[in-house]
């Protein structure tokens, strides 16, 4: 029923609902201003919240990545795909690009990333993230990301599979091409290394020489080939090569004889280099041993050598101690006194033995030994050390000495020496098992610590002194004492990294697989090692031979040491 309204009603009827539009429409307008004000504006920058690699986070460097890894980085917020090409790239330390796939999951808020193929192993790569990443709205990536990766061993044999004993041979024939091929033209000597030019070293000459050796009886030349480079080299010692009170300096020039200092005051007489170089001329003589004139005056040639050397004028006015180095010019100023435990033993044991020159038992005594004093009697890892540094020092402690020195069986006052070489070795594999730095590839099957190069550089490796540097040569010429061990390891470098470190002269001297970096540097005093203590383990040839000769015989006796094999 319709109801009749007068005029001043009707019009308050009017006015009072424009005034409630009015009031609600303010209303809404308010509410509206307000919402607006509490509405999070656009982002003008995004972050990456999470980074895995393979599943794991462990930073922004990646040491042993998988050859096909993948990457996972979540956003602040959902990125937009199509930015994604020209923002992210993975490159090789080489700066050569690598394609890569990119796909998004959880509302595009992570990206996976992954090679559109496998890597190369034990090669660097970067992963890079720049700011041109957009999110969906426009923002920037705030900050870049960069990933490094390094990947992995390659586990592949990189040559065919040897019985062992086959595989010892090769080694030992490339290591002797080092010596013989690479011999100094006119001295026959050593060089330093195989880019020294005209450097020779006397010390690896020593090496070399046993080396010579260890090849006539391997055939790998004759024994009238090995004769005649002998006596290339006992002529130019005799009558060019520089000697001061008959030792030898450490480096000479291979075509005048002339020093080559291997230090500002080191131009001089250098006595245990000297002693590797008699170590190797004796073990020659006795080896040469035949009626004939040829090997008759190398014989005699190497005697007067022998006997010109004046081991107790190096005493340093009688004193109680064998001193390193002598020069003509800075007479004593290097100030070294030779002493234990070191790779020094060979220098008393010769000195000793020198009929001409020798020293008494108490120069070996109060010098070497230290009246002592070279005892460690430590236990690391569990294994007990008799003499040395903590952890034993590099490995070549075991090793220059015993070339001719038969460590087995051999004890004085001071030490059970098979158990001293023996222990070093194993606490020096232990350390590299146990990985104290986390050098990556260190294992049961790569590992070895001793002096080597280093990338732009050459150090001692050792426990104490740990740069992340595997050299071959510290394993293969700890063959005799840990056979099983070094075995192990002579399979994995040759099989698993001889791509990049086996060559013309055997194993190159270094390798750090943590920076990827492979030395292609071969030095004497590592490549001369390796050939002579295959061949101890092997029949015991240069053990046999150095340890026959009368004079070390009786000079041994009269330090006190004690052996089965003098």
């Amino acid at each position: 029923m319709f109801q009749q309204v007068n005029f001043p009603t009707r019009l308050a009827l009017v006015f009072g609902s424009a005034w409630l539009i009015l009031m609600v429409a303010a209303l809404i307008s308010g509410c509206s201003k307000n919402d607006a004000e509490q509405q999070p504006k656009p982002s003008t920058s995004m972050q990456y919240t999470s980074l895995t690699v393979n599943g794991k986070f462990d930073g922004f460097v990646y040491t042993g990545s998988v050859m096909n890894p993948l990457v996972r980085v979540a956003f602040s917020a959902p990125v937009n795909a199509s930015t994604a090409a020209g923002a992210i790239a993975l490159t090789e330390k080489d700066a050569s690009s690598v394609s890569v796939l990119v796909t998004t999951e959880k509302s595009d808020s992570v990206l996976i990333i992954k090679p559109s193929g496998y890597l190369r192993s034990l090669t660097s790569y970067q992963l890079s993230i720049t700011s041109g990443l957009k999110s969906k709205t426009g923002a920037s990536l705030m900050t870049p990301l960069t990933v490094n990766l390094t990947t992995a061993i390659d586990s592949s044999d990189k040559y065919p599979v040897l019985p062992d004993d086959s595989l010892l041979l090769l080694i030992q024939k490339m290591s002797f091409r080092y010596f013989w091929d690479s011999g100094h033209p006119v001295s026959g000597l050593a060089r330093e290394r195989l880019t020294s030019g005209d450097v020779v070293t006397s010390g690896g000459s020593g090496f070399g020489i046993m080396a010579i050796l260890s090849g006539i009886e391997r055939k790998f030349i004759t024994r009238a080939e090995g004769l005649m480079r002998l006596q290339t080299m006992t002529d130019f010692l005799s009558n060019k090569a520089s000697r001061f009170h008959g030792a030898f300096p450490h480096w000479m020039n291979g075509t005048s004889g002339i020093v080559i200092p291997f230090g500002t005051q080191d131009n001089g007489a250098d006595l245990v280099e000297t002693s590797y170089l008699m170590m190797g001329l004796l073990t020659a003589r006795q080896y040469f041993d035949g009626q004939g004139s040829a090997e008759t005056q190398l014989r005699q040639d190497i005697s007067k050598l022998w006997n010109a050397v004046e081991w107790d004028w190096f005493r340093r006015n009688g004193g109680d101690a064998l001193y390193w180095h002598w020069s003509p010019d800075y007479g004593w100023a290097m100030n070294m006194p030779i002493q234990g435990w070191n790779e020094c033993l060979i220098t008393y044991v010769l000195a000793a033995s020198s009929t001409t020159h020798g020293i008494p038992k108490s120069v070996y005594d109060s010098g070497f030994a230290r009246n002592g004093a070279m005892a460690n009697k430590g236990n690391f890892y569990g294994i007990y050390l008799p003499l040395g540094t903590s952890y034993g020092g590099p490995l070549f402690f075991a090793h220059y000495s015993f070339l001719g020195i038969n460590p087995f069986g051999l004890k004085d006052d001071y030490a059970d020496y098979q158990q001293q070489v023996i222990n070093h070795t194993k606490i020096n594999q232990a350390y590299c098992i146990a990985n104290p730095l986390k050098r990556y590839g260190y294992s049961d099957q790569c590992w070895g610590l001793t002096a080597s190069d280093i990338r732009d550089g050459y150090t001692a490796s050792s426990p104490t002194n740990d740069v992340g540097v595997i050299a071959p040569t510290a394993a293969i010429s700890s063959l005799p004492y840990l056979p099983n061990e070094s075995m192990k390891a002579i399979r994995f470098f040759y099989y698993k990294l001889g791509n990049k470190i086996f060559g013309s002269y055997g194993f190159s001297d270094a390798f750090n697989l943590t920076d990827i970096w492979f030395a292609d540097s071969y030095l004497a005093i590592d490549q001369g090692p390796q050939i002579i203590m295959i061949e101890n383990y092997r029949t015991g040839l240069l053990w046999k031979l150095f340890m026959a000769v009368p004079e070390v015989k009786a000079g041994m006796t009269n330090l006190g040491f004690k052996s089965p094999h003098l």
